[in-house]
């Protein structure tokens, strides 16, 4: 299913209008400039000078169309599938800042446009859209999935075409399998690390046992390694591992292991799965009086958890540690600023997931301003400009990231932790910022905490 950015913008009330073009796939060179006006605009805390009227030459192929004016860049979004609610938000914070960017003279001069297509979290679907852009899009803003972006990692490297996952599998900070990929936020696994140790700290228990399960896959299954080795490393007792026992569609598996859980007696109880799955584990678990403190990894929270109607609002907000990868709407950083800002005079709902969007846009910003600079805007110099970036800033709206360096350097540590409110706009409330633990401060990054199969 194939969804242009100018209908989901309507959706979500954005009010930006966006169109789509694609290149022809053979490489040209095109003196690009017009006037002679200078401007200086700001966005995301830096400040970027465009000269019209300066001539050059720019190298192009694919997805750039210096005549037009505009470059298009494809999104690889879960819509509508079990991380549509968080996806459609992040697509939406995509468009909120590109709709500034262009506000403001684009790309010197060129207009970003997004394509976006939902893959339906869909492993086949999620192939045969990437095959369906490729050759219309300069880069990937987005690739919703591990096992997806898995899935198309060849044909990345094969084509010569960047994307930027829209997941945190601890293998896209590994030179062996990031070639064309740009990561960016904390791993499954050393984000693991950060939130058991956290835990551990708020049980109040001494000696506390721990309870992990997981979805399989490489989502679930890197972060049930991280939880493993935080065990390990505190000294944790694991009294039930259900790592890739949670069969998505299979509902007695949810139940199998809930029971499991409940009757481990668990001071903790750490679990990842989509956010459907994680409720109905967590509420059949507590059902049988089962009482500790839960997490999991980022994507099995949903802030529907503590809407008014839910069932397990009460119990959720009084057991569940949330991590985060980003600072939070109406957040006290100028960046997490600039992002409630924009969302609220575009007439937004109050939702944490934006920030993501306007995280993963600011990567691609930086990535083709350096491709103009080099005069090289085909997929390949755009590839090569993105793999060059030394550092990129988020004004404090997520740690910064460097792709420069030796991976256990520059692999991300830290994140946000969240406990659920039902009376917040976003249903939780940051209780540490940049928070990285010992356990993870010390882990020496060599590679893949979960190693991928084929």
């Amino acid at each position: 299913m194939k969804i242009r950015s100018r209908w989901l913008a309507i959706f979500l009330v954005l009010g930006l209008v966006l169109a789509a073009c694609g290149g022809d796939g053979g490489e040209t060179t095109t003196t690009a400039g017009g006037g002679e006006e200078t401007t200086t605009t700001e966005d995301m805390g830096e400040e970027t000078t465009t000269t019209e009227g300066e001539m050059m030459d720019i190298a192009t192929d694919v997805g750039v169309d210096l005549e037009a004016g505009t470059i298009t860049v494809g999104l690889l979004s879960d819509l509508t599938g079990p991380f549509g609610p968080l996806v459609s938000a992040i697509v939406a914070g995509h468009e909120a800042y590109w709709g500034q960017v262009n506000a403001n003279g684009g790309i010197n001069g060129l207009e970003v446009v997004l394509e976006v297509v939902d893959t339906t979290y869909d492993v086949p679907t999620h192939i045969q859209l990437y095959e369906e852009l490729k050759d219309e899009v300069v880069a990937f803003g987005h690739s919703t999935g591990s096992p997806h972006t898995v899935a198309i990692n060849a044909d990345l490297q094969a084509d010569g075409i960047l994307a930027i996952p829209l997941t945190w599998y601890s293998g896209w900070s590994d030179p062996e399998i990031n070639a064309n990929l740009l990561p960016h936020g904390t791993p499954y696994c050393i984000e693991a690390m950060n939130i058991i140790e956290y835990m551990v700290g708020e049980s109040g228990v001494d000696s506390p046992t721990i309870a992990i399960a997981s979805i399989p896959g490489d989502y679930g299954l890197d972060s049930a390694a991280g939880a493993a080795l935080a065990a390990e490393a505190l000294g944790l007792e694991v009294v039930y591992d259900g790592t890739g026992l949670i069969i998505p569609g299979d509902a007695a598996s949810e139940t199998e292991v809930a029971g499991d859980i409940a009757g481990s007696g668990a001071d903790l109880v750490f679990v990842t799965a989509t956010p459907s799955i994680w409720s109905s584990v967590y509420g059949q678990a507590i059902a049988t009086g089962f009482e500790a403190k839960w997490s999991g990894a980022a994507p099995s929270w949903n802030p529907a958890f503590v809407a008014e109607d839910s069932p397990i609002k009460d119990a959720v907000s009084r057991d569940m540690i949330i991590s985060f990868y980003a600072d939070t709407w109406g957040g006290e950083s100028a960046g997490a600023q600039e992002v409630t800002q924009i969302m609220e005079a575009a007439g937004a709902p109050p939702t944490d997931y934006y920030g993501e969007g306007f995280v993963e846009a600011t990567i691609l910003h930086r990535a083709l301003e350096k491709a103009y600079e080099n005069g090289d805007m085909t997929q390949s110099g755009v590839l090569a400009a993105a793999k060059s970036l030394e550092s990129v800033d988020f004004n404090g709206l997520a740690p910064t990231e460097q792709y420069v360096g030796e991976p256990n350097d520059i692999v991300q540590r830290q994140i946000y932790i969240l406990k659920p409110d039902p009376s917040a706009p976003t249903g939780s409330v940051v209780v540490e910022a940049n928070y990285t633990s010992d356990i993870a401060a010390a882990y020496e990054f060599t590679g893949a905490c979960y190693v991928l199969e084929g």
